[in-house]
């Protein structure tokens, strides 16, 4: 070794410090990489990218070969840095501190910390292209890498433990949910907004977006035929319920414009009316708006009607009721409705009472109690525990609510002042 040229070792020492400083920023860039940019990626065709998958695809193998390479590269270091202290300041105590010193300064520095931040933050172009690297070194020392990983499966034996192989980027509903919203501007807004209401489908029942059955348009049989013939022709809904005499006895369900259509050629009848109906869908209360888009596309149906554990009409619910709570309103879709919120100058907002509170914290980003009652006009109720009078007030989760106007026991109109901060 004396007679190696201390030129030579310097140069060898640097060698080793940037093969240790690649296999440093290899092992955090692999296991920092994004699993499925890097599957998609591989899927258009990129060749590091599929050799990444595949290392790992075999993550105590890949493990394994990084490690023994780094390892056994500080080690030459170390002992390397010894022999320059000898030669620079001979065999004595002084000369194997500073040699120990500067090999734990250089290691640290050039061939862990700085390699690892860089493939920390780089990982997507890194993992590729050391792959090219990685797989025909995995393969040159196999039998070494088995040999460690043999020993090390055996201590995970002694110690009860065991090997996970689940992926360690599959992810859940909350996790996806945490992704789209820290997409920021990877996503439009709009899409974001979409695909978060997916998520709700879940937990939001028929009960939350359905028509309430006081606010169903229906025909009744049992009035007079003119009656049903002014209500036909003032619709301005495609299909109608129609009941006999009461609302739970729902007969079935009327396509307007057909009997509308046909009603010039064979006069009118209520008995003309009956053979025209279609059998009613009835929806137990309670099902979940992602089970029920499911029905309604199984079934090819586009209303249904929503019954309790007794058979009572609780509202009815369309298909299009579903799809706004997942892309908002189709507005254009609704004629002769009103818009349920009116904002006012001093930033208050003019509401009907019985609209949904869904919509209001959706539209009116707010935060009332949905554990509840449904509706503005429930939650009122049941904050008073009295009928409703107007001018009376109320603090509901800090926003000042005023009852305007009350019509048939229910708070027909109401006004929600801005937020105020909660002690």
């Amino acid at each position: 070794m004396d007679a190696i040229p201390l030129e030579a070792l310097w140069g060898t020492l640097i060698l080793l410090l940037i093969c240790s400083a690649f296999f440093s920023m290899t092992e955090t860039s692999m296991m920092a990489v994004n699993r499925y940019r890097l599957r998609t990626l591989a899927k258009a065709g990129h060749r590091g990218a599929r050799l990444a998958e595949w290392l790992l695809a075999r993550t105590d193998k890949l493990l394994g070969v990084v490690l023994l390479g780094n390892n056994l590269v500080n080690a030459a270091a170390a002992s390397l840095v010894t022999i320059i202290a000898f030669r620079l300041f001979g065999q004595n105590e002084m000369a194997l501190t500073l040699s120990t010193l500067s090999v734990t300064f250089l290691i640290l520095v050039f061939s862990e910390v700085t390699p690892k931040v860089l493939g920390a933050s780089y990982p997507e172009r890194i993992a590729p292209a050391a792959s090219f690297v990685l797989a025909p070194l995995l393969k040159l020392f196999y039998p070494a890498v088995w040999l460690i990983n043999l020993f090390v499966q055996g201590l995970l034996r002694l110690l009860h433990l065991r090997a996970r192989t689940t992926s360690a980027n599959s992810m859940g509903v909350e996790e996806l949910r945490t992704l789209l919203i820290e997409s920021g501007s990877f996503l439009p807004i709009q899409h974001r907004g979409i695909l978060m209401n997916l998520f709700d489908l879940e937990q939001a029942t028929v009960d939350d977006v359905m028509c309430p059955r006081g606010q169903i348009e229906a025909i009744d049989l049992a009035v007079e035929p003119e009656e049903l013939l002014r209500q036909l022709s003032t619709s301005h809904h495609s299909r109608l319920p129609v009941y006999d005499g009461e609302p739970n006895n729902v007969l079935g369900i009327l396509h307007v414009r057909r009997v509308l259509a046909n009603l010039r050629d064979e006069g009118f009848t209520s008995e003309i009316l009956r053979e025209r109906l279609r059998e009613p869908y009835f929806i137990p209360s309670g099902t979940s708006l992602y089970n029920q888009l499911a029905q309604f596309q199984a079934t090819r149906q586009a209303l249904g009607l929503v019954v309790d554990e007794y058979g009572e009409l609780q509202g009815l619910v369309t298909m299009e009721d579903i799809l706004e709570e997942i892309v908002g309103e189709f507005a254009s879709l609704r004629p002769g409705l009103q818009s349920t919120t009116v904002r006012e100058a001093d930033g208050s907002v003019i509401v009907e009472g019985g609209v949904f509170l869904r919509e209001l914290n959706r539209k009116l980003d707010m935060d009332l109690p949905l554990d509840g009652p449904r509706t503005l006009n429930g939650l009122l109720l049941e904050r008073l525990e009295t009928m409703p009078e107007p001018g009376v007030s109320v603090m509901i989760a800090g926003y000042p609510i005023d009852i305007i106007q009350v019509q048939d026991r229910m708070v027909k109109t109401a006004r929600i002042g801005q937020r105020r901060p909660t002690a």
